[in-house]
């Protein structure tokens, strides 16, 4: 009889250790950056992961401003999966975010404030979950429903109580939520955070720089160095053409490579800059047609000649000056505290402006860039009127 009683508890300590490391192997069973949007799939791999209850898994990670991101993970069937935040754990006066794959499979996710315990005081698209501008993401991948998001919350608190629920029910076409199946209350140590969103930030800043140098290279020092050669050394024919060719090139693919940064960092931080990345794409789109336009310039002696040039002139003299704007909402945009980049910029700005000035005045007195000073040389393709 011992034998057998010994044997029963050896089976319950066995299976619980299984089911244990079951539970600890869903942290590793999908790497969640291949399937998850930007800027989940970024730092998702990186995330502290948390197995909370059954089969429920919590990954997170917290900045410095409070926004927390979170993805919460479970086996997943039909019905609905939420997870909800309360002060006291109680389920009354709690908002919780829910989400559930339709049966045409169509992910849905919306927030919920818990009025009371009956159906009709669970009210959809609504709760005091400060939700960021970066959308709730629901992914199906395998046998796992995976729920992401992002909230503020106005206070750091190392623990917080953690609702957890399920349904194998669908929710109404209009949101209504059915009867849980099971749920349950849990304090989940929030502390872990900090260190995962240090090195996301620390990330995020090294490429912040990389962006800022290469988009200063670029629209703030070798195209409008291109530009001021093409207008003041006309006296220095074909000089000019063949080094306005080569610094607009070169500055065209700093640009390029700015913009690709650019792009990169917004997907993985997605700041809320619509005025810096919305330049950013109008520039990048002008700069290429100044790459077209160049190829496809018609001869001087026809009468196209002349409108190339004026649309050459004005749309390189527009893209220099949004070019520059977009560098100083850049700057500001980064809340940087040091003044190093304002200091540098507005250096290179200055001096760029100075000798535009200088130039301009000995310009207009003849005695540089005026091209009826020399001979045009010999081969056909004159470069004249390629300045920007």
């Amino acid at each position: 009889m011992r034998t057998l009683l010994g044997f029963y508890i050896l089976c319950l300590l066995l299976g619980q250790d299984l089911a244990d490391d079951v539970t600890q192997n869903l942290c590793f069973t999908n790497r969640l950056s291949d399937f998850l949007p930007p800027p989940y799939s970024n730092i998702s791999d990186s995330m502290p992961c948390t197995p909370l209850w059954n089969t429920f898994v919590l990954r997170y990670s917290e900045n410095r401003e409070n926004v927390m991101t979170i993805i919460l993970s479970a086996l997943y069937t039909t019905g609905w999966v939420g997870v909800g935040f309360s002060r006291d754990g109680r389920m009354v006066g709690s908002s919780a975010m829910v989400g559930w794959i339709t049966k045409k499979g169509h992910a849905k996710i919306k927030q919920y404030y818990l009025q009371g315990t009956e159906r009709d005081q669970v009210v959809p698209d609504q709760g005091e979950l400060q939700l960021q501008k970066v959308p709730p993401v629901v992914a199906l991948h395998g046998a796992m429903i995976y729920l992401a998001f992002q909230v503020k919350f106005t206070v750091r608190v190392p623990r917080r109580a953690v609702i957890l629920a399920f349904s194998s029910a669908y929710p109404s076409k209009l949101g209504r939520l059915s009867k849980h199946d099971d749920k349950i209350t849990v304090i989940v140590d929030f502390s872990k955070a900090n260190g995962v969103t240090s090195s996301i930030q620390t990330t995020a800043s090294s490429e912040k720089t990389r962006h800022g140098v290469i988009a200063i290279l670029g629209w703030g020092f070798l195209l409008p160095l291109g530009a001021i050669l093409a207008r003041y050394l006309r006296h220095r024919d074909p000089l000019w053409y063949y080094l306005h060719i080569c610094i607009q090139f070169t500055g065209f693919i700093f640009g390029l490579a700015a913009v690709i940064l650019g792009i990169q960092l917004y997907n993985r931080i997605q700041p809320d800059i619509p005025a810096h990345r919305g330049i950013g794409i109008f520039l990048l789109i002008l700069s290429i047609l100044q790459v077209l336009a160049f190829f496809a310039r018609p001869r001087k002696e026809t009468k196209m000649r002349r409108y190339w040039n004026w649309y050459h002139h004005w749309i390189g003299r527009i893209s220099l000056f949004f070019g520059a704007v977009n560098i100083v909402f850049g700057i500001r945009m980064a809340n940087s505290e040091e003044d190093g980049w304002r200091i540098g910029y507005g250096f290179v700005l200055s001096v760029t402006l100075l000798a535009f000035l200088v130039l301009e005045i000995f310009r207009t007195r003849g005695s540089i860039g005026s091209p009826s000073s020399h001979t045009p040389p010999s081969f056909e393709t004159h470069p004249s009127s390629t300045s920007v």
